[in-house]
């Protein structure tokens, strides 16, 4: 299957009411079990790579030329996406390599600042044909700027996205990134006032600490994109952890990766199912 631009699948989940994933990709295993769940579940998803995963990596190329291949080699819908990127050489890079689309954070900016940031890069990526999620509220848990507590403002949020030309965008409403545990407190009220304010697809950041009822939740308020990384970490990680100690003297990675894989491919099928039932 052709890969699939992510404003495609994100404007069809939009019109259906229901909602998207997207799970981010650390190396090629999770890209196959990513693909495999969503084939499994029969629906569309979207691989993200991170600017923390190009830093691990070394650099974008190798990792997103591996998510571009499997993305296209998939029997569902797959679309790739640039996600965090605060470097607007890297967004640049990623247009060039053939992503569909990128998340440009310059939420840690002041207010003008961020504004003039995310219009610039929008207009790069739009002369290319790809689809830009920008941030408004800063969302817990990845240090710096990103403060607890902090709230995206549906005016601000209004006055952001006529400013900059975003396709989507990345709201602050309860949940915090690399959460360990599923009790984030979404405050639903909200998110359906960001919905009326704005036009574009509202996107859910650090859903790993979202339990599967408030998922659904956040969706029929009006959430669109649910980013996921932390929750398919954990599985991975248990994983490993339970063929090692089944098996302490396996040296082959292949052996313990395989059953990781296995297990991301299962939570990304249930997920998909929660946010976006038959």
């Amino acid at each position: 299957m052709p890969l699939t631009p992510t404003d495609e699948i994100v404007r069809r989940a939009r019109a259906a009411g229901t909602g998207v994933g997207a799970f981010n990709v650390l190396q090629l295993e999770h890209a196959q079990a990513i693909v495999a769940g969503a084939e499994a579940a029969d629906r569309p998803v979207v691989l993200q790579i991170s600017e923390n995963t190009v830093r691990y990596h070394g650099a974008l190329e190798p990792v997103a030329l591996a998510s571009l291949a499997v993305a296209r080699a998939a029997k569902v819908p797959v679309a790739v996406h640039l996600d965090h990127a605060e470097n607007a050489d890297l967004v640049r890079e990623a247009v060039a390599l053939g992503l569909g689309s990128v998340m440009f954070d310059a939420a840690r900016l002041p207010y003008a600042e961020n504004v003039a940031a995310t219009r610039e890069v929008v207009e790069h990526c739009h002369r290319h044909g790809v689809w830009v999620e920008g941030e408004l509220g800063e969302v817990g848990g990845k240090g710096g700027a990103h403060a607890p507590g902090v709230r995206t403002d549906p005016d601000e949020a209004r006055a952001f996205v006529t400013a900059t030309g975003v396709d989507a965008l990345a709201v602050a409403v309860g949940s915090v990134h690399r959460m360990l545990t599923r009790d984030a407190v979404l405050d639903f009220d909200l998110i359906a006032r960001l919905r009326a304010a704005v036009d574009t697809p509202l996107v859910l950041h650090g859903s790993s600490g979202v339990a599967d009822a408030d998922l659904a939740a956040a969706i029929a308020a009006g959430m669109t994109k649910v980013n996921v990384s932390t929750h398919l970490n954990k599985a991975f990680t248990q994983a490993i952890r339970t063929h090692l100690a089944e098996d302490p003297t396996a040296f082959d990675p292949r052996k313990y990766l395989a059953p990781a894989r296995t297990a991301v491919a299962k939570e990304v099928s249930h997920l998909l199912t929660v946010l976006s039932p038959s």
